[in-house]
């Protein structure tokens, strides 16, 4: 698990699946704004559920995000689109509605980036949000992330046309993420 100060990234676990795919998933007007692909009603059982554990992939990491106070589940977050040729990969999150603007959402993105830049070694990480995601964008610019272009009515949601924002960070522009420390081996 990648510990911050508030969230940690883990592993998905399958008790996971059911309440992701309520809360985010099934709440179909949110999915619309955070997924570019057409909804359609799925059902959780029978490994149907787009959060369900998959294995090891070349192409993404899928993380679950839990508030380490509490130890509760506050959303997922993952890299995707990872070219390791070119050591770049797109970021994505999307927390519970309970979660919802208490700072997880930048931690979250600081964790990506500690996971993207000093774990896997990438370049540049990238994200694509609809314009009007005040919150997204402005948890990508405090983790150091730059407003890279505008895509012009490019994203459908809720029936309408929206522009989406490109935002992009270089590893050199990485400040880095104190994360917290290990307790000393022989802490009891």
């Amino acid at each position: 698990m990648i510990n911050g100060h508030l969230v940690g990234l883990r592993a998905r676990h399958p008790d996971d699946v059911a309440v992701l795919h309520a809360e985010l998933y099934d709440d179909v007007p949110m999915h619309s704004r955070a997924d570019s692909r057409p909804w359609s009603p799925l059902p959780v059982a029978g490994g149907h559920s787009p959060y369900e554990p998959a294995g090891p992939s070349e192409k993404s990491a899928c993380f679950s995000v839990v508030e380490l106070a509490t130890g509760e589940l506050a959303g997922e977050a993952l890299l995707w689109g990872i070219d390791t040729h070119n050591r770049f990969a797109h970021l994505g999150l999307s927390l519970r509605p309970g979660s919802r603007g208490r700072g997880l959402g930048l931690e979250t993105v600081l964790l990506l980036c500690h996971y993207g830049f000093t774990v896997r070694g990438f370049n540049r990480l990238q994200l694509e949000t609809l314009a009007d995601n005040a919150a997204m964008i402005g948890a990508a610019e405090a983790a150091g992330f730059t407003l890279e272009g505008t895509l012009r009515r490019s994203g459908w949601a809720n029936g309408a046309f929206i522009d989406e924002v490109i935002l992009g960070l270089l590893a050199e522009e990485w400040p880095g993420f104190n994360l917290p420390s290990a307790p000393p081996a022989n802490a009891g």
